[in-house]
């Protein structure tokens, strides 16, 4: 039996076209979810999928970035599959695990989609380095306000009781105080 996996990296992107691909391509059941690919973490649809296959199943994805962005991830389904006897297949992509090139192209293409996931995290990095410099990006506004947690602290509240009159972590009281929990 075939079973698709559709998956796009924001909630305002669209899966009907990967979904409409996986029918034509004859998956009978079809999991789609809105979540980064850059882990397999808080993945659901993906987790069920893995659970659910059988031997002699195979998971259809359109391409190999729609199921993972780093070559551990996709070792680690990979291996799932291989375990219980399932196989993979790429619509836009020549890859069938079924088969010695299938393999060897999986493999290739698992390095690439890291990379190119590697070149945008250092773009980013760059640009957010040269904003600072500029003095436009200064990151996330405090959502604590420090002077009230060392006024509370002065009126002889302790970490606990301001943590509750606040609504925030007893942890980040103790940062704020500059105290070791």
């Amino acid at each position: 039996m075939k079973y698709g996996y559709a998956r796009v990296s924001t909630t305002d992107q669209d899966l009907s076209i990967q979904t409409a691909v996986l029918k034509a391509a004859g998956c009978e059941i079809i999991r789609a979810e809105k979540r980064s690919g850059t882990s397999m973490e808080k993945r659901a649809e993906l987790a069920t999928l893995l659970d659910f296959l059988r031997a002699g199943d195979t998971l259809v994805v359109t391409r190999i970035d729609r199921l993972a962005r780093s070559v551990g991830d996709l070792q680690t389904i990979m291996r799932r599959l291989r375990e219980k006897g399932a196989h993979l297949q790429a619509t836009d992509q020549p890859i069938d695990t079924s088969t010695a090139a299938g393999k060897a192209f999986l493999d290739m293409l698992g390095v690439f989609a890291e990379f190119e996931t590697n070149l945008r995290r250092e773009r980013q990095m760059e640009g957010i380095t040269k904003a600072k410099a500029a003095g436009v990006y200064q990151g996330r506004r405090a959502s604590i306000d420090a002077e009230r947690v060392r006024a509370l602290r002065e009126e002889g509240k302790g970490a606990t009781e301001i943590a509750k009159e606040l609504k925030i972590g007893r942890a980040s009281v103790y940062r704020l105080l500059g105290e070791v929990a």
